[in-house]
């Protein structure tokens, strides 16, 4: 599924992205990460063991939200991706994703690098799109 250029815009400039997963007892996760658009696929980076990683592998179905709130309403903007998720665990994807992940964010190499032995990239490929 391709995104609008609006929606891809939204999704590569705001900086904080919402995911949800749901592991195998079916209980929702919740957590912001920070979050990269290559294409018309979403990324980010976790711990290797992460909920949200150990979720992917039993169910790789999830949702991201990038919105931006408002108290003018007429303002609120969003955009939700639902799709499949894939783990990307080392090698020179995982190294090339986390250059794009690490120029986005500056900080994350010193303040929580992701290291092939002990984090993960995962790659959303997007299902449905809808935006606000």
């Amino acid at each position: 599924m391709r995104l609008t250029k609006a929606q891809a815009r939204m999704i590569k400039w705001e900086r904080v992205a919402r995911v949800a997963t749901v592991g195998k007892a079916g209980v929702p996760h919740l957590v912001p990460v920070c979050h990269a658009l290559v294409g018309d696929k979403i990324y980010f980076g976790s711990g290797r063991r992460g909920r949200k990683v150990l979720n992917v592998a039993a169910n790789p179905k999830l949702a991201l939200t990038v919105d931006v709130y408002s108290d003018d309403w007429e303002q609120i903007t969003g955009v939700m991706v639902q799709g499949r998720a894939r783990v990307i665990a080392r090698g020179p994807r995982f190294r090339a994703l986390r250059r794009r992940l690490y120029a986005k964010y500056p900080q994350y190499p010193r303040a929580a690098a992701l290291g092939e032995s002990d984090s993960v990239i995962v790659e959303l490929t997007p299902t449905h799109v809808f935006s606000w």
